[in-house]
């Protein structure tokens, strides 16, 4: 039934509620207006976290609500932007919920290259103030590059151009990400591959490449355009590799030749950029090695001249060495008396030390330190005792004066620690007493080890005139008496008799004389 069919009149026209008001106009405008393309300025933009986007359509004298989804917002070729004049394609739909209409945007294109024109001068503005075009940014191209990534078509005559160009002039490994260089999808396309080509591990299975070429042929504004869009620009500012945009023909500019490090007017062009020609290198190289060959051996020439020039105004060797040789034949000429004189010297220092290691000089020093060890025992037992008497005296004297019993039990611990004194006084005057008694009979143990009385039990015997110690024939016959020590005693003997009996017999084994 027609809710606009009139049922009755007065007061029984019929009644509708809101939704059924709201759906009728919806379906009306909807049939209506299914299909329409709409020339107008983009006012207002809103782009919530939901995706889709929400702008006006506007001209002189009306407000058209306009949005896009977030599916189909994904998919426009141009994004809006206010200011913008634009041609919107969809349909017109309501919103009850505010009783208003508003259009559903599938597509926006550009009225007119002017709009294109101005669209571009406005974004391009947007990213220099970023500094996304910044010529401190850019990154010198790698001299030699052992791989080059190519973002491009692999069915155009691009892709056939830079390698053929790169293997006439430097053969390197190539590898293609293959895009869509127009259109849609070529934007988004074109940002995954640069992004694609800087996640590469180096070293990695597939290898990263040294440097990126951006390339496509010539073509309309409009067929250039995804290389306009900020997606792409951005990719390449933040690209770690250095990177090339051979976008167009010489006349073509698009915004990611601003944020690219170097420019190249065609692909052939970028190839040209990217290595050097072989031919020239190998040349130059010949070149350099000819010149390096002549300057060492220029260099080696004049060194020798120079090594020449210098030998002649050193001295010779001669001269050099006759000052060193005498001193040396002056020196090895004083040697032997040197050597002499120090020995003499150092005999008597030996006869000065042995005569202080004699037995008697030892047994005097060891009969003096007893007696000092048996005063200094004296001593300490002398003033022990007295020590004890005194202080037995004060005690008597200390309790005679103080008779109460309290005072006489307060002085038993004093008394008690008189007690401990003495006995270690008594324990150090017997250690000190014992110490140097170990001493003492140290020093006669060695004194007893360096004696000669040891020697006179395996059967020698020692010869004396008076005090001195004979030792040759010449000194016994000068003396009148001689006395004999064995290791059991002595015996007096004259010394020509001792003279005879050298004479006419050999001595016995193990005897002195």
């Amino acid at each position: 039934m027609d809710l606009l069919e009139d049922t009755g009149t007065g007061g029984n026209a019929p009644e509708f509620s809101v939704s059924e008001i709201s759906g009728a106009v919806k379906g009306t405008i909807e049939r209506s207006f299914g299909f329409i393309r709409v020339r107008g300025e983009i006012g207002r933009v809103s782009r919530p976290s939901s995706g889709h986007i929400y702008f006006d359509l506007k001209d002189d004298r009306a407000v058209l609500a306009a949005v896009s989804w977030k599916g189909q917002a994904t998919k426009l070729q141009v994004r809006p932007e206010e200011g913008m004049e634009v041609i919107a394609t969809g349909k017109l739909t309501t919103f009850p919920g505010q009783s208003k209409y508003q259009m559903i945007v599938e597509d926006i294109a550009p009225a007119g290259a002017g709009a294109l024109m101005a669209m571009l001068e406005k974004r391009k503005a947007a990213l220099a103030a970023e500094g996304l075009f910044d010529s401190a940014r850019k990154r010198p191209l790698p001299y030699l590059p052992g791989v080059i990534g190519v973002v491009t078509s692999p069915s155009g005559a691009v892709i056939r151009d830079i390698l053929h160009r790169l293997r006439d002039r430097f053969p390197r490994q190539v590898l293609v990400w293959p895009v869509a260089v127009q259109g849609e999808a070529c934007a988004s396309q074109v940002a995954n591959a640069i992004r694609g080509f800087n996640a590469l591990e180096p070293g990695g299975a597939i290898p990263r490449p040294d440097l990126i070429i951006v390339a496509r042929g010539g073509g309309s504004i409009e067929d250039l355009w995804g290389f306009n869009e900020e997606i792409v620009v951005r990719a390449a500012a933040g690209s770690r590799i250095p990177l090339i945009s051979a976008v167009g023909h010489e006349t073509d500019t698009t915004l990611i030749d601003y944020a690219a490090d170097r420019r190249a007017p065609t692909p052939t062009a970028a190839a040209e950029l990217a290595v050097p020609v072989r031919l020239e290198l190998i040349a130059q190289i010949q070149n350099f090695g000819a010149r390096l060959s002549r300057a060492g051996t220029a260099a080696v020439t004049l060194r020798g001249q120079r090594l020449r020039d210098l030998a002649r105004a050193l001295p010779s060797a001669d001269s050099l060495l006759s000052g060193p040789a005498q001193r040396l034949d002056s020196a090895w000429l004083r040697l032997g008396s040197a050597l002499k004189g120090r020995t003499g010297d150092a005999r008597v220092r030996l006869a000065q030390a042995g005569g202080a290691m004699q037995p008697r000089v030892l047994r005097q020093g060891l009969e003096e330190r007893a007696r000092r060890v048996g005063l200094a025992g004296e001593a300490m037992a002398r003033g022990e005792a007295r020590l004890l008497r005194d202080r037995g005296r004060d005690l008597r004297e200390a309790t005679a004066r103080l008779a109460p019993r309290r005072l006489v039990e307060r002085l038993d611990r004093p008394r008690d620690h008189l007690a401990a004194l003495d006995a270690r006084l008594r324990a150090v005057a017997k250690a000190g007493v014992t110490a140097e008694a170990r001493r003492v009979a140290a020093v006669g143990r060695m004194l007893e080890g360096l004696g000669y009385e040891r020697t006179l039990q395996r059967g020698y015997a020692v010869v004396r005139a008076g005090d001195a110690v004979v030792t040759t024939v010449a000194a016994a016959e000068k003396a009148a008496m001689l006395e004999i020590q064995f290791a059991d005693g002595r015996m007096n003997v004259g010394g020509k008799a001792i003279k005879k009996a050298g004479k006419s017999d050999e001595p016995e084994q193990g005897n002195l004389f």
